[in-house]
C-alpha cells in the first residue's frame, strides 16, 4: 500500500484566511520604524538586501519577494541592533512577519 503525500503545500500564509479586517490594534508592542530602511537578510544559503517595514523589540516586518516557509529560521542583519536570529511567524503579499530569537549585543 503506497503512502500519498501533499508536496507543492507550503504554510505561507496563503491558506490562512483571516475572516474579518482587524479593527483594534492586537500587538503586545509599539512597532517603530528601523534606524535604517534596509536590511540583509539570509535566507537559503543567500544574502538578500530587504526594505524593512517596522522593528519592535522582539520581531520586524520586512518587505521581501521569497516565501519562505512558517517557522523557517533566518538571520537578520540590523544596523540599529546588529546580527539577530529571527523566525518566520506569517508571509503574506509580499511581506514576511519575523519574531526575533535573540539579539545581538
Amino acid at each position: 500500500m503506497g503512502w500519498s503525500v501533499a508536496s507543492g503545500y507550503f504554510l505561507d500564509g496563503s491558506m490562512i484566511e483571516r475572516g474579518t479586517a482587524r479593527s483594534i490594534n492586537e500587538r503586545g508592542e509599539t512597532r517603530q520604524p528601523s534606524a535604517s530602511s534596509t536590511a540583509v537578510l539570509e535566507f537559503r544559503g543567500r544574502r538578500h538586501v530587504v526594505r524593512l517595514g517596522n522593528v519592535s523589540p522582539s520581531g520586524a516586518m520586512v518587505i521581501f519577494s521569497h516565501t519562505p516557509n512558517i517557522g523557517e529560521r533566518l538571520t537578520l542583519q540590523l544596523l540599529d541592533h546588529g546580527l539577530v536570529t529571527a523566525q518566520v511567524r506569517w508571509v503574506k503579499d509580499g511581506k514576511i512577519g519575523l519574531s526575533f530569537s535573540n539579539l545581538a549585543e
